[in-house]
């Protein structure tokens, strides 16, 4: 199960992958925001990072207009460790090498079709399992 959170600058973004979840068959959980009007994005970076942290989701989705304080107030819970990406090179690696597992993206910095390949790119891409990058991973926590 995937976690998907935005507030009001990530609202449109969130739509549009919400579309791609569905036509992949993908289950998520949306934790919000349900609008556009102005809320503050700390409150659904921790639902979703709480998800996470909680067995109920695998990976999460996080998206505000830059995805920079929603990604900054993910990171601050013990366990996560979520990447805030502009391109899917980015979240190839940030899968591979980092084992991340939440995605973040600004709804007013990447365009749909980019941020559904992003999310696609993210989703699919397994942690290498790599002795050096388990090191590292265990060194963040």
């Amino acid at each position: 199960m995937i976690a998907i959170g935005c507030d009001h600058g990530g609202y449109e973004l969130k739509l549009e992958i919400i579309k791609y979840l569905n036509k992949k068959g993908l289950e998520y959980k949306d934790f919000g925001c349900d609008s556009l009007e102005s809320v503050d994005y700390p409150i659904y970076a921790r639902k979703v990072g709480q998800a996470i942290l909680d067995g109920e989701c695998e990976k999460g989705i996080l998206i505000c207009g830059t995805g920079i304080g929603i990604s900054i107030t993910a990171n601050k819970m013990k366990g996560i460790r979520c990447a805030l990406c502009s391109d899917c090179f980015s979240a190839e690696a940030t899968r591979l090498h980092n084992d991340t597992n939440i995605v973040a993206l600004g709804g007013r910095v990447v365009g749909p079709g980019l941020a559904v390949k992003i999310v696609d790119t993210f989703l699919n891409t397994p942690f290498s399992g790599d002795e050096r990058h388990a090191r590292r991973v265990s060194m963040i926590e």
